[in-house]
């Protein structure tokens, strides 16, 4: 994992943290802090994860940031609404290499 990533020109800091040492993890896998411009993927359970749920909990984590960026985190009322909606945050995260699969294969990028 890259230690930085630029969403729409902004630069993120991505780090692994224990969860005992940050309790913003506390029954999570990972965050993201628009505001210090910080993702946060955790490293520590009950079992080893492997480096695809790292991946795609960091997948998750820059979408939340790209909708911040651009403009749609303030389009929702509240944290369930749909610019800060889980499942459709998830959704994105999970298919998003196979959108752009079949994006390149139609010839579309």
């Amino acid at each position: 994992m890259k230690n930085q990533v630029s969403i729409l020109g902004t630069i993120y800091r991505i780090e692994q943290r224990n969860s005992k040492n940050d309790k913003e993890l506390d029954g999570l896998s990972g965050y993201c802090n628009p505001h210090t411009k910080l993702i946060v993927i955790r490293t520590d359970y009950e079992f080893e994860p492997d480096i695809s749920m790292l991946r795609e909990v960091l997948r998750h984590e820059i979408v939340h940031a790209f909708f911040y960026e651009s403009g749609l985190w303030d389009s929702s009322d509240s944290t369930s609404a749909w610019a800060t909606n889980e499942e459709m945050v998830d959704w994105i995260a999970i298919q998003g290499l196979k959108l752009y699969k079949a994006w390149e294969e139609a010839g579309a990028v």
